[in-house]
């Protein structure tokens, strides 16, 4: 298991060399832009045959949606930052983190139909306002919200190291005077969830934005919001295996760890140093996106 973990490792280290030290995450930028583009403009054929009832419209319509969630997320964003990051700083199991990722996918398409009924129906906007509401409004909206997860995460570690000895079962009275690392983790799961998930489907994907927008306009909006959730599997196809190789990650590094007690002083580490960097990063694309 540990040779496993350690070529994972290698893996995982080689591939962020390339992404930021020889201009790979520039390169498959390009490469997953390309892929949406050419998505979508395929799109629009389907879209076409779907309104005059030709058969197969619909079954072309959905897989090309799913390719678009897959390009949309092979991108650099800010799901795969966040389920990522959470991975390696917390204790969390594979599943646990992989249903996580699968609902912040599928919520960040609900937040997407939200806002083009809200956004049509009671506001009257068009695309140019719905599209800016997505990438002035809720994109710093979100990435803003993740910023103050990584804080939390962050927080979170220092009071895990903080609370180490007191969770700890006293000699003198032979009782632990606060709750165990496992014990805190169950309390916060669901705290963690709500917050990852909320953080995530602030912004709306822009490819669901296009399809529901278009679909609205022919009349044929149930399939839209199909396509939506269909894109959402596609994005989550990717960020499950983020999640999948973070908790991985995170196993591997700490397997060398005999010793209880540094187990918990690292993985309190973990957290304060993994919270910062996304506070770090989320912070930059919120600027960026002001």
């Amino acid at each position: 298991m540990r040779w496993l973990s350690a070529a994972l490792l290698l893996v995982l280290a080689g591939l962020a060399i390339w992404l930021w030290g020889y201009g790979g995450a520039g390169d498959l930028s390009r490469w997953a832009a390309d892929g949406q583009r050419d998505v979508q403009q395929s799109m629009a054929g389907y879209l076409r045959g779907l309104k005059r009832g030709e058969g197969g419209a619909f079954a072309g319509l959905m897989g090309l949606s799913f390719a678009y969630g897959f390009f949309h997320a092979a991108g650099p964003g800010h799901g795969k930052l966040v389920i990522g990051g959470y991975g390696v700083a917390a204790k969390v199991s594979a599943l646990r983190l992989s249903l996580l990722a699968l609902g912040s996918s599928l919520a960040q398409a609900a937040s997407a139909v939200l806002l083009v009924v809200f956004g049509i129906a009671v506001l009257g906007w068009g695309r140019a306002q719905l599209s800016a509401a997505a990438e002035q409004w809720l994109a710093p909206l979100s990435t803003g919200a993740i910023a103050l997860v990584g804080a939390w995460l962050a927080l979170r570690g220092i009071r895990a190291l903080r609370r180490q000895n007191e969770s700890e079962v006293c000699n003198s009275c032979g009782h632990a005077h606060g709750p165990t690392p496992e014990q805190a983790a169950e309390v916060h799961s669901l705290r963690d969830a709500v917050a990852i998930i909320g953080a995530v489907a602030l912004r709306p994907c822009t490819g669901a934005l296009f399809l529901l927008i278009i679909t609205w306009s022919m009349g044929v909006f149930a399939a839209g919001i199909a396509g939506a959730f269909v894109m959402g599997l596609g994005t989550a196809s990717v960020t499950v295996l983020v999640a999948l190789a973070s908790v991985n990650l995170r196993a591997g590094a700490l397997s060398w760890l005999a010793s209880s007690a540094r187990l918990r002083t690292v993985s309190g580490a973990l957290q304060i140093v993994i919270g910062l960097a996304i506070a770090v990063i989320a912070v930059q694309m919120t600027l960026a996106a002001l």
